[in-house]
This record gives C-alpha cells, sequence and structure tokens, in this order.
C-alpha cells in the first residue's frame, strides 16, 4: 500500500474510485445537476485536463489497484478526495492528505467539503470557515486549514 502521485494511466481507475465513493455518500443528497456537475469533474477527461495544470495529484494504491485519490489546485485548495467505498476508515484519506497538505504552497489550505465529509475533514484539522454554498448543483461547506509556518 503507497500513496504516489497519479500517473497518466491511472485516469480511468482514478474516475472510478471517485465516482464509486460520491454515488454512495454525496449522491443521494444532490440534484441530478449537482451529480452530472460531479460526473463531469471526475470523468476521465476532466481529471486529465487538470492533469498538467498547477496541480498535485495524488492516489493510493492497495494491491495494484487504486482505492484513494487527492487533487491540490495551486497549492492551496484540495478539490478532491476520495476512497473507495471498501477501504474507508482504514487511514487512506489520512495519507492522502498528508501527501496533499505536503505540496501546499500557502499559509491556508481550503476545502469546499460535501456535507456528510465535514467531520472528517475536521479530524484533519479544517474549520467551517462561512455558509453552506452552492455551485451548479453541488453542496458545499467551505472550510480551511492554517498551516504552520515553516
Amino acid at each position: 500500500m503507497t500513496t504516489r502521485r497519479l500517473h497518466a494511466t491511472d485516469l480511468e481507475q482514478a474516475s472510478a474510485v471517485c465516482m464509486a465513493s460520491f454515488m454512495q455518500a454525496v449522491a443521494p443528497s444532490l440534484s441530478p445537476e449537482g451529480i452530472a456537475t460531479f460526473a463531469a469533474i471526475v470523468s476521465v477527461d476532466g481529471i486529465a485536463s487538470r492533469f498538467s495544470d498547477d496541480n498535485d495529484m495524488f492516489v493510493f494504491e492497495a494491491d495494484g489497484q487504486v482505492v484513494g485519490v487527492a487533487e491540490l489546485i495551486g497549492g492551496q485548495h484540495v478539490a478532491t478526495l476520495f476512497v473507495a467505498p471498501g477501504h474507508q476508515g482504514k487511514g487512506v484519506g489520512r495519507a492522502l492528505m498528508q501527501a496533499v497538505l505536503a505540496c501546499a504552497r500557502s499559509e491556508v489550505v481550503t476545502v469546499r467539503a460535501s456535507l456528510g465529509s465535514v467531520a472528517a475533514y475536521q479530524r484533519f484539522g479544517f474549520q467551517v470557515a462561512g455558509p453552506v454554498g452552492e455551485y451548479a448543483g453541488l453542496v458545499y461547506q467551505p472550510m480551511e486549514r492554517a498551516l504552520p509556518t515553516p
């Protein structure tokens, strides 16, 4: 089991992990618009389009399979953190979050957490940073985590 940077060959597995986790935990509370928005963001093409940007993308691999995915945009915003349903609660999310935070280039890291994931982000040291918002059908809680200065 290891955390490593996403490779182009991981795109299909990464997309599948994000969708499986999302469909189980988040989709039931969203509108069809929100589900479609998310599906486009984590589609193979969606992930590939961000692969070369100023993003740090990681996977957690177990037995040769991608079971977790995380993305940090611009060194300051957690865009994705998903763990395959059968691997949740086993430290995969924590390992991915550590990798993401190690790449942070800002004093504060932000996330738009799905409402069901707020408690998980609080365990990672994030705090609520404003009212619940919505974007293209995706409902989220803005959160942030101040990082220690070197």
